[in-house]
């Protein structure tokens, strides 16, 4: 495999029906970036993780991260910038529009999230039913980052819950990132 793929879920982990764990299942090569504690994550914790999961990669990065996760590698790029080069895309799914009013402050830590292009190839993919992430944030956070925008209609937080399986698509926008 000529990429490190890194697996960043959000809070509380992916569990056994998710995407993300169906893919590391499928692809013993993808390697979970591991938290200290998913039930009230802290930003630099999360980013020092993904800082040292970058240091170990052998081959270019290539990011899959979900929810919370998207937060973290949006801040990771801005927090580490010795490492980017190291990069070749982020697969972005769900982030997690931390910046509402309505968010639980247990996630205020990683507000606000980072407007500035991001140094990589990304895809933001988001949902039109997300409880965390409206369409027009989703919108906003790709135009921000610089990101290619992939919308897949109501599929809620496009996690075990949306039913999508090992979600093929998401393996195909992953392929494409990874060429």
């Amino acid at each position: 495999m000529n990429n490190t793929v890194l697996v960043l879920p959000g809070w509380q982990n992916s569990g056994p029906l998710h995407w993300q764990t169906l893919w590391e299942q499928q692809n013993p090569d993808f390697k979970r970036v591991q938290q200290a504690d998913w039930e009230t994550p802290k930003r630099r914790d999360w980013v020092n993780n993904i800082t040292q999961a970058v240091f170990q990669a052998t081959t270019p990065v290539v990011f899959v991260a979900h929810s919370l996760g998207c937060i973290a590698v949006a801040h990771w790029f801005f927090m580490a910038p010795e490492l980017v080069y190291r990069v070749k895309g982020a697969l972005l799914v769900a982030p997690a529009d931390v910046d509402r009013d309505d968010m639980p402050l247990l996630f205020k830590d990683f507000a606000p999230i980072p407007r500035q292009p991001l140094p990589c190839a990304s895809v933001v993919v988001a949902s039109h039913n997300d409880l965390y992430l409206t369409p027009d944030s989703a919108r906003e956070l790709a135009a921000v980052w610089g990101s290619s925008l992939v919308e897949i209609g109501d599929a809620g937080h496009i996690n075990s819950e949306s039913g999508l399986g090992d979600w093929p698509e998401g393996k195909r926008l992953l392929r494409r990132l990874m060429e």
